[in-house]
Formats: structure tokens, C-alpha cells, sequence
């Protein structure tokens, strides 16, 4: 476990540069008006998909592989990042909300990282197959196309507003948040040994 927490704290360190442009990529986004789940999301997404998009350019998993940490380890240190990053992006995207006066609500927060989880399942065992050269292209055209299909999704949504409410009063607050919940970590879990498997048997 040690091995991943100084994997993860590699990461802050190597990233710190990057992380000065966090608060004003956070702040366009607040300042455009953008709706708070999209806020979350985007803000989640910045540090592990930035992490990625660095160690592709440094080849960074020639030299972890010369030293003393298995491969299960360097895979679990992406995961139990992703997940350490959201929650301080969440944190600070919400004290930044608050000091605008921005409206949000823990539905906005729920939603947001239920999606980003779903996003990182799906894009995470992608990286893992993907040549040198594309995973930066693939962050920033994925993040473009979140921005407009959220965007679209937002606006058409009143439309359906109705029919989603009758579905969801057939069940409690309490069984569809917990539902979502055990859905979103099975989707998860199942990634992350997808993506051990793949990077096990990756040669470098």
C-alpha cells in the first residue's frame, strides 16, 4: 500500500506546474455559467487524464517498471488516484461555487461522480491499448465531446423531465442513489482488473 501512496504523491509532484492552471480552468467554467454537474465533472477529470497525457510524453512507464514496483501497483495507484484526485477537485470546484454564489446541490455533486467514475472506467483500460503519441489526443477530444453532449443532454432534458419523474417515484431516494452507487463501483472494479490484466501483459 505504501508503494501506491508514494505513486499517487508522485503524481502531485510531478503535476504541480500543471496544477496552477486548475483554478482558472475551474473558474471558466463557473464564470461561463456553466451548469454545476458539468462544473464537477470537468474539474474531476483534469488531474488523473492529465496525469496520463505527462507520462506519455516522458514515457514515464519505462522507467516505474525499472524500479521497485509491480505492475498491480502502478495500475492501483491510477485508480485509487483518480478517485483521491476527484474528491479534492469536488472540494475546491465547491468552495470556489460558494464564493460566487453559485447554486449546487449533492445531486449535482452525486451525479457528477457517478459520470466520472462511468468516463474513467471506460477510457482508463483504452489508454492501456492505445500507441504513444494518441492518449493526449484522446483526453482533449473526449473532454470536448463531454462539454457537448452534456450541453445538448441539459437542454433537451425538460422534455423528459415528466417521464423520468414518474419512473423515479416508484422508488425511494435512499434504493436509487445506493443502486447507482453499487452499479458505478462494479463498473469500476471491473475496469481497473481489465486494465491490470492489459498493462501486465504490455511489454515496454
Amino acid at each position: 500500500m505504501r508503494n501506491v501512496l508514494n505513486l499517487i504523491r508522485r503524481d502531485i509532484i510531478l503535476q504541480k506546474k500543471q496544477l496552477m492552471i486548475f483554478i482558472p480552468y475551474i473558474l471558466f467554467f463557473i464564470l461561463m455559467g456553466s451548469p454545476a454537474v458539468l462544473t464537477y465533472l470537468v474539474a474531476s477529470i483534469f488531474i488523473p487524464f492529465n496525469a496520463y497525457a505527462y507520462d506519455e510524453k516522458a514515457e514515464t512507464n519505462i522507467l516505474l517498471n525499472s524500479l521497485p514496483y509491480t505492475r498491480t501497483e502502478i495500475i492501483a495507484a491510477r485508480y485509487l488516484g483518480a478517485i483521491v484526485y476527484m474528491a479534492a477537485s469536488i472540494g475546491v470546484t465547491s468552495l470556489a461555487l460558494l464564493v460566487f454564489d453559485k447554486m449546487f446541490t449533492w445531486t449535482d455533486v452525486a451525479i457528477a461522480v457517478g459520470l466520472f467514475l462511468v468516463f474513467a472506467s471506460l477510457t482508463f483500460p483504452l489508454f492501456q491499448i492505445l500507441k504513444p503519441g494518441y492518449i493526449s489526443t484522446v483526453v482533449l477530444t473526449s473532454f470536448i465531446l463531454i462539454s457537448l453532449v452534456f450541453l445538448r443532454m441539459s437542454r433537451a432534458l425538460p422534455e423528459y423531465v415528466t417521464a423520468i419523474s414518474e419512473f423515479l417515484e416508484r422508488f425511494s431516494g435512499p434504493v436509487i442513489y445506493t443502486g447507482a452507487a453499487v452499479v458505478v463501483m462494479a463498473v469500476y472494479a471491473v475496469s481497473w482488473g481489465v486494465t491490470t490484466v492489459i498493462y501486465q501483459r504490455k511489454a515496454f
